[in-house]
């Protein structure tokens, strides 16, 4: 009889431990929850991982083993083929080095499309009001404190750059609110998913919007997709609101905007450099930051974990990953895309 096939966890699991456990009535559990890189990249060279079919990693687990770069990913054993990655973004994960390895990786979409959604309102919100100071000098008892006037949404046009599913979720959101929205992505959306948003050029989107939310991953192709020249052909007065990835934006660029006042407020969840902010950030008070807090609800949390189990089983078991990167799909080699 064949042993069975090894899965591995890298990182810690937060809320489905006991669902990870469960999987070892049909799989060989290995767990790497703590150790350096060496120590990782030393057991896939001599055989520990030899038999593992895939694995479970997220964002926080790069702190334990670093990025999945080109030199771990050209360190992974031969028998390894899914990565089952926990995380809307996964620029950590270098895709284009897995899928020359064709080892197969998936993200958690759809999981985190509300509460980052319920974030991007909330910072938009605060942005659009003024919120940081009067909430500062509340705390310092100055009440009110030098707070200004702040803008409703109603009848402002949100323009979003990246209508994926957080995206659509925002500007679901954004409706009732009584905004108008107008979106870009690379191409347009079936217009069943639209519900009355306009799809308009790069160009005048940034023309046009008075809120300007980033939805979208971060890759080489939109590393600073927002920096000088795009913000100098943004409205007058507009707010920026980035829940997606800092590097995103050139964060010394936001910054020169929001000081001559081409950017009139920002909300941030998610900085260039973090945890460091640029301190043109920190000391404006125009800008209402949030420390990436993006998915930070236990029921997001929980439901990440367990799509990214579904991921790992589908792909041992069937051969196929619930939610393939959208880098690989389409490629010959690649596993086939079911409804997680």
């Amino acid at each position: 009889m064949s042993a069975p096939p090894a899965v591995l966890l890298i990182g810690n699991l937060a809320h489905s431990n006991d669902d990870w456990n469960a999987l070892s009535s049909k799989y060989t559990l290995l767990e790497f929850r703590k150790g350096t890189r060496e120590q990782f990249l030393e057991n896939c060279r001599d055989g520990t991982y030899a038999a593992v079919r895939g694995c479970y990693r997220s964002n926080s687990s790069t702190s334990v083993t670093g990025p999945f770069d080109r030199e771990l990913i050209a360190a992974l054993p031969a028998s390894w083929k899914f990565i089952a990655h926990n995380g809307a973004g996964y620029d950590n994960v270098d895709v284009d080095a897995c899928s020359a390895r064709r080892i197969a990786v998936s993200s958690t979409p759809v999981a985190v499309d509300d509460a980052t959604a319920d974030v991007g309102i909330l910072l938009m919100l605060g942005a659009l009001r003024q919120a940081h100071e009067p909430l500062v000098a509340l705390r310092e008892g100055r009440w009110k404190g030098s707070s200004r006037l702040g803008h409703d949404p109603r009848g402002k046009t949100l323009g979003i750059l990246g209508m994926g599913g957080i995206g659509r979720a925002m500007a679901h959101r954004a409706r009732s609110f009584g905004m108008d929205i107008i979106y870009h992505n690379r191409r347009r959306l079936d217009p069943s998913l639209e519900r009355g948003a306009a799809y308009v050029s790069f160009d005048e989107l940034l023309a046009r919007s008075d809120v300007l939310s980033l939805n979208l991953a971060l890759n080489a192709q939109t590393r600073h997709i927002i920096a000088a020249p795009q913000l100098a052909k943004t409205k007058k007065g507009v707010v920026v609101v980035n829940t997606a990835r800092g590097a995103l934006i050139n964060e010394a660029d936001l910054v020169a905007a929001l000081e001559s006042g081409q950017v009139s407020a920002v909300g941030l969840d998610v900085y260039e450099n973090e945890p460091e902010i640029h301190p043109g950030l920190v000391g404006n008070d125009r800008a209402f930051l949030l420390p990436h807090l993006g998915t930070s609800t236990y029921e997001t949390q929980r439901g990440m974990e367990l799509l990214v189990l579904k991921n790992l089983q589908a792909a041992v078991d069937e051969g196929k990953m619930l939610t393939l990167v959208n880098e690989q799909k389409g490629l010959e080699w690649a596993p086939k895309e079911a409804d997680p």
